[in-house]
C-alpha cells in the first residue's frame, strides 16, 4: 500500500504541472474581438518597441519558444494568429526571452549554451551506460565499469543543471518583463491581468514536469550505480 502511495504521488508530482500549465492556458484562450491585436502582431509591436528590429516572429507547430540562434519569436497557431489574453501573454513572455538575450543575460548565455550540448551529453551517456558492464567483464577491471557510470552520472546532470538555470529565467521572463510591460503600459486591461498573470505563471512553469522527470531519472541512477 506504502508503494502505491508513493507512485501515485510521483505520477502527481511528475504529469501535474503539466495538466496544469495546459489547463491555465486553455481556459484563457478564448477570441476576445476587443483586444487591439494577435499574439503575432503584439510580439512584432514589442520587439519594434525595444529595439529588436532584427529579430523575427514566425508561426510554428512545435511550441511557443524563443531561438536564439535564429534570432526568431516562434509562436504556436494559436498564439500567433489568436487574440485571446492567453496569446497576448504568451506573446510577451516570449518577446522578454529575446529581451533577456539583447540585454546580455549571462543566465541566458548559460542556458543556451548548456542547451546546445545537452542532446549530445545525454545519448554519450546513455552509450556509456549501455556499454559499462561488458567493458567491465572484458577487462577484469570493476574500476573502470564504475568510473564510466560515473561519467554518465555527471553527462546526464548536465540536464538537471540547464533545469536549475531556466526556471529563474522563466520567471524573471514572465513577472520581471512580460507582466510589467502589460500592466505599465495599458496593453490588457486591468480587469484582464489576473488571467494574464495566471498565463504567465504557467508559462514560467512549463518546464518544472521536465526539471521533476530529469531529477527522478538522476536519482534513479544514482541508486543504480551506488
Amino acid at each position: 500500500m506504502l508503494y502505491l502511495i508513493i507512485a501515485v504521488l510521483v505520477i502527481l508530482l511528475v504529469f501535474g504541472p503539466q495538466a496544469w500549465v495546459r489547463h491555465e492556458m486553455s481556459r484563457h484562450a478564448s477570441d476576445r474581438p476587443d483586444l487591439p491585436g494577435t499574439g503575432g502582431e503584439l510580439a512584432r509591436h514589442l520587439l519594434d518597441r525595444f529595439q529588436l528590429g532584427s529579430v523575427t516572429v514566425e508561426q510554428t507547430p512545435s511550441g511557443d519558444h524563443y531561438d536564439p540562434g535564429a534570432r526568431t519569436v516562434r509562436l504556436s497557431p494559436g498564439n500567433h494568429d489568436g487574440r485571446s489574453i492567453t496569446a497576448v501573454a504568451v506573446a510577451a513572455h516570449e518577446v522578454a526571452h529575446a529581451i533577456q538575450h539583447h540585454q546580455g543575460s549571462v543566465l541566458f548565455a548559460w542556458r543556451t549554451a548548456l542547451a546546445r550540448f545537452l542532446g549530445i551529453f545525454d545519448k554519450v551517456a546513455m552509450a556509456i551506460m549501455i556499454t559499462a558492464p561488458l567493458v567491465a567483464i572484458l577487462t577484469r577491471v570493476p574500476a573502470i565499469g564504475l568510473m564510466q557510470f560515473g561519467l554518465a552520472i555527471a553527462l546526464l546532470g548536465v540536464g538537471l543543471v540547464v533545469h536549475l538555470v531556466t526556471l529563474p529565467l522563466e520567471l524573471d521572463a514572465s513577472f520581471g518583463k512580460a507582466l510589467p510591460i502589460l500592466t505599465a503600459d495599458g496593453y490588457l486591461d486591468s480587469r484582464d491581468l489576473p488571467a494574464a498573470r495566471g498565463v504567465l505563471r504557467a508559462a514560467a512553469f512549463t518546464y518544472v514536469a521536465g526539471a521533476l522527470i530529469g531529477l527522478l531519472n538522476f536519482l534513479r541512477l544514482l541508486r543504480i550505480i551506488r
